[in-house]
């Protein structure tokens, strides 16, 4: 293994995610240890990506009531079903700009994601990095006073929060606002290994108990500082490249590119259960 960042972070070289179920358990202990893994010269199609996802837990469902729900791969992209290019102005645009924001996936469903497993089918000429932090490290790093205001907080979560933070069409899309708000504990323990993360992401508008003002104020105070420079990793994407990462442990955004090109990315979330610390982090 290859580390990516001094914090967190492994490129695992040798391995064929085609037969990934062989290899499992170093895959998850992994995972655990190191939040974020990179895989290059996969090229996993929808079917290969899909049964890697499954060794993780039960593929996300982003439908409030899903019939006949067959699972599939989230297809992120600049370019429409009609072959165009999205206009830039547009509220589907904007959506996708809003994940230039520093966020950790899916903190606005009833269960929240696990992991993410991203790889890029067109990329543009430059640009398009994406970029990671490790909130474990964040967390360890923390003044202590800062900690202790911190670490019984619940943070409010809106998805249309992070969208209204970029435009307010994109904040008023059917898919932003059929969810409602939920409530999440500041901190998330790693039950295999008793490692904390503060559990954070550009949906948390509030802090359950305090002052709107002081609220926003403290949730931006902690992003800043978890996503101070040295604290980031980017990555500049390769043909064949798959990125695991731990949404219970990290934060991430992605980067600008020449919006006069293409760029496309398949991911799937894997969603969170009791396995893997979501008892801890629900609210009673």
């Amino acid at each position: 293994m290859r580390a990516l960042h001094k914090d967190f972070g492994v490129e695992i070289r040798g391995m064929d995610l085609r037969e990934a179920a062989v290899h499992f358990p170093q895959i998850r202990e992994a995972f655990e240890d190191h939040s974020l893994l990179l895989f290059r010269n996969q090229y996993l199609n929808e079917e290969a990506h899909l049964a890697f996802g499954r060794l993780f837990g039960t593929i996300e469902i982003r439908e409030k009531q899903p019939e006949n729900h067959e699972d599939r791969v989230s297809i992120v992209s600049n370019r429409r079903e009609d072959g165009c290019l999205e206009d830039e102005g547009s509220a589907r645009f904007m959506h996708q700009r809003a994940n230039q924001l520093w966020h950790t996936d899916s903190t606005f469903l009833p269960r929240p994601a696990l992991a993410n497993i991203l790889t890029a089918r067109v990329i543009p000429s430059s640009g398009g990095a994406t970029q990671f932090v490790s909130t474990r490290a964040a967390w360890r790093d923390l003044p202590e006073k800062i900690r202790e205001k911190t670490r019984n907080l619940i943070f409010l979560h809106r998805y249309a929060h992070s969208r209204k933070a970029v435009s307010e069409s994109a904040a008023n899309l059917d898919i932003v606002t059929m969810w409602p708000d939920t409530k999440w504990r500041a901190i998330w323990r790693n039950p295999v290994n008793g490692t904390e993360s503060l559990y954070l992401a550009s949906h948390a508008y509030g802090v359950d108990g305090m002052d709107e003002q002081e609220g926003r104020l403290l949730i931006n105070e902690l992003i800043e500082f978890s996503t101070e420079p040295h604290r980031v990793y980017s990555h500049q994407w390769l043909p064949g490249d798959v990125l695991v990462w731990d949404e219970r442990a990290t934060m991430h955004r992605g980067t600008s590119w020449p919006y006069g090109e293409e760029r496309t990315l398949a991911s799937i979330c894997i969603t969170a259960s009791e396995f893997d610390g979501l008892d801890q982090t629900l609210l009673n």
